[in-house]
């Protein structure tokens, strides 16, 4: 089975080429040849690329240049705006790109978006359409998130960062682990999966983070692992964990079996996607 890291961001120098809209606290340039390297160096086989709403907003167009140049190693998403009245008509676009495999919504709190809002139903009848699942971000903000996912059965959903805040920064906070009843909660909506992305940043002691497997262990049993898709979230964690360091706990642990190894870090995605890697 391919290792599939569900959750990375590539990106350019903040050139007026092409400007980033904030300046987040990550390295000045993770390249899509970087972020290959990066993966080559821990035997990651593929990557979901998400475009990165921070930098970019909705604009794809360098997640595109990478797949192109790498089109076997990653599959490609892009935040679609539900202020656009022609949204279904860019999700319509975005399927005819190649390597493209889904959308992505953001539903925190700072997003402050009315989950009733009739724009996010456009955007989960496109998805349906034209068979993307749609990534949801919606750390902070649960309830606005599970009210989508019911209104929208037919749609597949895809939760980023295990739904739970994360930081940016060392160290984690008190309770990291605060919302896992609500995180437990959402398993029962069959149209959602989870993306166990960015664990280790919510690890309260050093690498290898060995605190982290009892609260995912309770997410593995809820969700079940052809549910649950690991990834490292990097670039964003870069302040608090290397990429190797997000990598290799899972592919050491003895709290996973083969076979659940196998389903979370490549399997579970590949199904959710419908994507593997092709290695050239």
């Amino acid at each position: 089975m391919p290792i599939i890291d569900s959750q990375v961001h590539a990106y350019e120098a903040n050139t007026p080429k092409r400007p980033w809209h904030s300046v987040p606290n990550w390295p000045d340039h993770v390249t899509g040849d970087e972020m290959v390297a990066a993966m080559d160096n821990v035997g990651v086989d593929g990557a979901i690329f998400i475009s990165a709403f921070s930098m970019y907003q909705y604009d794809a167009s360098y997640a595109v240049e990478v797949q192109r140049a790498h089109p076997g190693r990653f599959g490609i998403v892009k935040p679609v705006d539900p202020d656009d009245p022609d949204v279904a008509d860019v999700v319509a676009e975005w399927k005819k790109t190649p390597g493209t495999v889904g959308i992505r919504i953001m539903m925190t709190k700072e997003a402050k978006r009315d989950p009733n809002h009739p724009s996010l139903d456009r955007i989960a009848r496109a998805a349906v359409r034209h068979d993307f699942p749609v990534n949801m971000l919606c750390w902070g903000n649960l309830e606005a998130g599970a009210s989508i996912i019911d209104r929208h059965p037919d749609t597949q959903f895809i939760l980023d960062h295990l739904c739970i805040l994360q930081p940016r920064t060392p160290p984690a906070p008190p309770e990291p682990w605060a919302d896992l009843p609500k995180v437990l909660e959402l398993a029962r909506r069959p149209n959602a999966v989870i993306k166990v992305s960015g664990a280790c940043t919510l690890s309260q002691a050093p690498y290898p983070y060995p605190d982290i497997w009892d609260p995912l262990a309770r997410i593995f049993d809820a969700w079940g692992f052809d549910r649950c898709l690991w990834g490292t979230d990097w670039t964003r964690a870069f302040a608090v964990v290397s990429y190797e360091q997000a990598v290799e706990p899972f592919r050491k642990t003895d709290r996973l079996s083969d076979t659940e190894r196998a389903m979370l870090m490549g399997g579970a995605c590949a199904k959710a996607y419908g994507w593997s890697p092709k290695k050239g």
